[in-house]
């Protein structure tokens, strides 16, 4: 016969795992949200990567979750379908649009005396561009919805079989629309010649798309656990 102890040690036993349980999908957009708003405030730092014949390559820390971003929406579009995918990228896109628009406001309230000294550092990092935002915010949706589309056209061909194909394929398609689409609406200069601009924006693209293409195949098993997980109940 159970103690009075054991059963209240088994009650807040239980009443704790109510409380931090998580529910595996509402887990996955978690992390999925955490990965935009990590790309979005702190993706403008770069850092040395390798030398490829002399040629020094670097990344943005945002590289480490941007493959990501695109592997969770395969997950949730294999499990629960592209209808339910598209609502996670709306949710997303929302996101950005609403860090975008407080950075505007925090960083043109003024500061308070104590916080003087640090405004201009805070204004450098949150203070993003227009243009930068909406380079941004533009790639990021075109990008997302045409992974979604792509993955589902490709398993409608294939049916269920080679996840990994159609998990790369849709991911190295749609993270060069995200990389072009960006560098182009972001750092085309007016002021310099066509020749120029495709010069200089290339050199920014290809570098940094087969950087994503070679994340998106190391996390390659990502999707397998994570749908795998996904599909199995509590």
């Amino acid at each position: 016969m159970i103690s009075t102890y054991e059963f209240h040690f088994h009650f807040f036993c239980d009443r704790i795992e109510l409380v931090f349980r998580i529910e595996k999908f509402d887990f996955l957009v978690s992390v999925y949200i955490f990965c935009i708003a990590v790309a979005e405030l702190m993706g403008a730092k770069t850092f040395p990567l390798v030398k490829i014949f002399g040629y020094q390559l670097n990344a943005s820390v945002a590289i480490f979750v941007l493959p990501l971003i695109f592997t969770i929406n395969d997950i949730i579009t294999e499990v629960y379908g592209r209808e339910r995918t598209r609502s996670v990228i709306r949710s997303g896109l929302l996101v950005i649009l609403f860090i975008l628009i407080f950075s505007l406001l925090a960083t043109s309230l003024p500061p308070s005396i104590r916080f003087q000294t640090s405004e201009s550092a805070y204004d450098i990092i949150f203070g993003l561009s227009a243009r930068i935002a909406a380079a941004s915010l533009t790639a990021f949706a075109i990008a997302e919805f045409l992974d979604v589309f792509i993955f589902v056209k490709i398993r409608q061909a294939l049916g269920k079989k080679a996840l990994w194909f159609r998990n790369n394929a849709s991911n190295f398609v749609s993270q060069f629309i995200d990389t072009s689409v960006f560098m182009f609406l972001a750092f085309y200069a007016f002021d310099k010649s066509f020749d120029n601009n495709i010069g200089f924006l290339v050199s920014l693209i290809l570098p940094y798309w087969l950087l994503k293409c070679f994340m998106s195949v190391i996390e390659t098993p990502l999707v397998y656990v994570g749908v795998r997980w996904l599909k199995v109940k509590y």
